[in-house]
């Protein structure tokens, strides 16, 4: 007896045994029987679907009788996606055959795109035939001469006989197609739809092909007969689950296959009409079959090695990203991060598949996992401490401002403007809006602007002309930056960390969003500012590490010891310290040597000589502060130049953070240098200006910012002067002093600089003014050591010369000291009682801290309300370049920290 039973397949027949010998002339329609097995276990027992299903049959009638071919779900199903790079050359689609062919995975299901650059070849040919450009029939022999060129490189026998027929006549189709094109001068998207798609059709033979040369059973699927979409807009399709699960199942029962290669990007409308999946076609495909398969897992196989914390062409140091939550996937690709799109990611989350991104070209790479919820986050050891997963950006929008006192409690005013932006069909950003509803912006591409900003003055004219809205104002050249992260989520400090970071870099923010979810907080910037930004925000939140930008004015004694300090310790900040400070310039009086990325420390010397240009101040800043790739800007003044010192209020109002041991600014005429500081975020540091490497500037601070209260401060803070009066003892003379210390390099080249009192009188007003009085330089009584008739002499040699005329009145003090158990010390004095300071030659008895200096000490005592009877001592070398240059650096290190460095 044959029994037949219907199917959207046509009609099937099985034989039957037993004793149905007086039936076997009878046809007998069956109800197909529909049979369900677990998941567990068909994965235990490995059993396939194609089961024949007997009925017992009395008389003429059959109970039930079916032989289906069910498709299995679950787990045994693993889903790979290869773009159209992995598939570009025959080569690589040879690479790719073997990472199927080496998938243990019971059953797996490959979606592939068009072979590289095929798909705009595609779409040239349609523009070309509705152009009625005549080259479009030699475009055509181009996309079939490159897939015959590939299959004959991959195929042989009859695969390649076989696939050479069927490229042969889509080739012959297309060519009517287009010249229907042609003659109408129109396609409508249907016709381009499956023109386009032809690209996926012919990898998909190809790797089919390739995989069955490796001796597994593989069918190749069209996936416009399975995959039903709805379209809802030109740039968006909805997929139709419950369709295209009876679809598959169909084809299955027709093609059934533990190895299935898919088209990617095509589709078809519930009426059959061919259409695609729009942008990222592929990856949704992917996304769709592995929902509609319930596999284990989507592997989406690219050339990078994963989701990076930021664009990495951006951000040198961004990190691969081991997991990724499926919400911080959705937030970052919306954002315009290379994820996926946001709609790939929403079949797979309703049954929990996790998504993995891996490079094809690096298959020791782990990839990117993106699940729910991620399966560990300490594997992200990078940022472990983080709440912030990635940053992302989009370029090139605009703002729209719209505002008035007339929308303040107006309801249907948001409807209206939006209404009119959906009317000349402009995408929406970012929305941001005031509590007190005066004013309402938006993001748009800057593209669509202008047509945004015509609308919204059309239908608002009325209100315009009423006064009730002020105006539409168009905000151009923005930038997009969104912080992302699921950890955010009620994670105080957040918000200001990044603001913070932003600040610092003095990058100003027009607008701002952030959702209830918090899961992603968005900044609008000048879009000059968005990479400057993205740095800025990467390296704060500890993702990368802290760079800087340094320019350094001065490469004589100190600045030079400095830069050979800072090659030294360069590795050691980076590895250790996260810190990366890049010298991009080195200027002197003359010359100067720029680079857009660094100088190399240990040849800067020859750069110098060799390669140096005309010193040019300005240039030299706007060169140093004008990378954009590098948030933050420092320039370190080791000159003793006046002229420099003017130019800090210009730094420091640019945002250039400045750090110097040059006392002419601290010193000079009252101005606003550390108001300015403290009004913005540029830091000035100058610790190195009263004790060089000693923390005179930060002992101060930090008792005045406790609460303490400055009665006296008093110290000997000249090296050279320190080291003069403590060799000044028995019977030698001060000129035989002056010119031992002058052979020895302790003094300036010109003695007189340093015994003018001029330098101390410097230290003196810059600690009165951190102690809160105003002075000014001429308010302070100098005991200059230069005889007055030897300040007029010509030369440091003439001078030197007559000097130890000079030598009895010094000697005379001497005496008279040692007379009475006491030394001579030149100090400077900072009187906060009596609002005043001075610069003196005094006596101390010798058990005096001051008396029992050595060799070129500096010694300062603070004496304070809470310090009165035992004054607090800071004691240590106050000269030479190598403790200076370690003040200066011991400063850069602090801007660093302040910058976000780990301290």
């Amino acid at each position: 007896m044959v029994i037949t039973e219907p199917s959207t397949m046509g009609t099937r027949r099985i034989r039957t045994g037993g004793d149905l010998e007086s039936c076997d002339s009878e046809i007998v329609q069956l109800e197909p029987v529909n049979v369900k097995l677990s998941y567990a276990s068909r994965r235990q027992k490995g059993e396939s679907l194609n089961k024949h299903i007997l009925a017992s049959v009395t008389d003429i009638s059959v109970d039930k009788l079916t032989e289906e071919a069910h498709i299995p779900k679950g787990q045994m199903w693993s889903v790979h996606k290869f773009g159209g790079t992995c598939v570009g050359t025959s080569q690589r689609i040879k690479n790719v055959g073997e990472i199927i062919v080496n998938d243990d995975t019971e059953r797996k299901l490959i979606v592939v795109s068009a072979m590289s650059k095929v798909t705009d070849m595609m779409y040239d040919l349609i523009y070309k035939a509705q152009s009625r450009n005549d080259s479009y029939l030699s475009a055509l022999d181009a996309v079939f001469e490159k897939h015959q060129l590939t299959a004959c490189d991959l195929l042989d026998g009859d695969e390649l006989a076989g696939f050479l027929s069927r490229l042969h006549h889509d080739i012959n189709n297309l060519k009517a197609m287009l010249r229907a094109i042609y003659i109408a001068g129109h396609a409508t998207e249907s016709f381009t739809d499956f023109v386009v798609g032809h690209g996926e059709l012919w990898s998909a033979q190809m790797l089919a092909a390739v995989v069955r040369k490796n001796g597994i059973d593989c069918k190749w699927m069209d996936t416009r007969e399975v995959l039903i979409v709805n379209p809802t807009s030109s740039n968006q399709v909805d997929p139709d689950f419950s369709e295209s699960e009876k679809r598959l199942e169909k084809w299955f029962s027709q093609s059934p296959s533990n190895t299935i290669i898919a088209t990617g990007f095509i589709a078809s409308t519930p009426d059959n009409i061919p259409t695609t999946l729009k942008r990222d076609g592929s990856d949704f495909s992917a996304a769709i079959m592995g929902a509609l398969l319930r596999a284990h897992q989507v592997t989406i196989w690219t050339d990078v090695d994963g989701v990076y914390s930021a664009d990495p062409r951006k951000v040198s140091e961004a990190v691969i990203l081991r997991t990724l939550s499926y919400q911080e996937a959705w937030e970052m690709s919306y954002f315009g991060a290379n994820v996926l799109h946001p709609r790939t990611i929403i079949p797979v989350m309703r049954y929990d598949i996790p998504i993995v991104i891996r490079n094809i070209f690096n298959l020791s790479a782990p990839g990117t996992m993106i699940c729910r919820p991620p399966v560990d986050e300490n594997e992200d050891e990078q940022i472990i401490d983080s709440p912030v997963k990635g940053f992302a950006t989009i370029d090139n929008l605009a703002l729209v401002n719209v505002e008035g006192t007339g929308m303040a409690g107006v309801p249907g005013t948001a409807n209206a403007i939006f209404g009119a932006v959906k009317d000349v069909g402009a995408n929406v950003i970012m929305i941001s809006q005031a509590s007190s509803e005066h004013s309402v912006c938006f993001a748009v591409p800057e593209k669509e602007v202008k047509a945004v900003a015509e609308a919204l003055e059309s239908k608002f004219r009325e209100a315009l002309n009423a006064g009730r809205l002020s105006q539409v104002a168009i905000v151009p050249n923005c930038s997009i930056l969104a912080a992302v992260g699921q950890k955010m989520a009620s994670t105080p400090g957040v918000s200001a960390t990044l603001f913070n970071a932003l600040a610092k870099a003095n990058i100003n923010i027009r607008a701002i969003a952030q959702g209830c979810s918090e899961y992603n907080i968005t900044v609008v910037l000048k879009r000059e500012d968005c990479i400057r930004a993205l740095r800025a925000v990467h390296s704060r939140f500890y993702l990368s590490r802290t760079t800087i930008a340094m320019g350094i004015i001065g490469p004589g004694l100190i600045g030079a010891t400095l830069l050979d300090q800072l090659r030294d310790q360069a590795a050691v900040l980076k590895e250790d310290f996260n810190i990366d400070l890049r010298v991009m310039g080195v200027t002197g009086s003359r010359t100067m040597v720029l680079s857009d990325t660094g100088i190399d420390l240990s040849t800067w010397r020859e750069l110098l000589k060799e390669k140096g240009e005309v010193a040019d101040l300005e240039k030299f800043t706007q060169l140093v502060h004008g990378n954009h790739f590098i948030p933050n800007t420092v320039l370190v003044d080791c000159t003793a130049d006046s002229n420099v010192a003017s130019r800090y209020h210009d730094w420091l109002r640019r945002g250039i953070h400045v750090i110097t041991p040059n006392k002419k600014a601290n010193s000079g005429p009252l101005d606003q240098l550390r108001s300015l500081q403290r009004k913005s975020y540029t830091h000035y540091f100058y610790e190195a200006t009263v004790g060089a490497g000693l923390p005179i500037i930060s002992t101060l601070r930090g008792l005045l910012e406790t609460g303490d209260h400055i009665l006296r401060i008093e110290g000997i803070f000249s090296g050279t002067l320190s080291y003069l009066f403590n060799s000044f003892v028995g019977t030698r003379s001060f000129s035989e002093v002056v010119a031992e210390a002058k052979e020895a390099g302790y003094t300036e080249p010109d003695p007189r600089d340093d015994l003018s009192g001029t330098d101390v009188a410097r230290k003196v007003i810059i600690l009165a003014r951190e102690s809160g009085l105003k002075l000014e330089l001429s308010d302070l009584p100098v005991r200059s050591l230069v005889p007055e008739p030897l300040k007029a002499c010509a030369s440091a040699e003439e001078f030197m010369k007559q000097l130890p005329q000079f030598d009895e009145e010094l000697a005379k003090q001497r005496q008279e000291a040692e007379d009475a158990g006491e030394v001579l010390r030149y100090v400077g004095v900072v009187d906060a009682i009596n609002k005043e300071g001075r610069v003196e030659l005094r006596r101390y008895k010798k058990d005096h801290p001051f008396a029992q200096l050595s060799g070129s000490d500096n010694i300062i005592a603070f004496t304070t309300k809470r310090y009165k009877e035992q004054p607090l001592i800071v004691r240590g070398p106050g000269a030479g370049a190598q403790v200076t240059a370690g003040g200066i650096f011991s400063d850069i290190l602090r801007l660093a920290s302040y910058l976000g460095a780990p301290s």
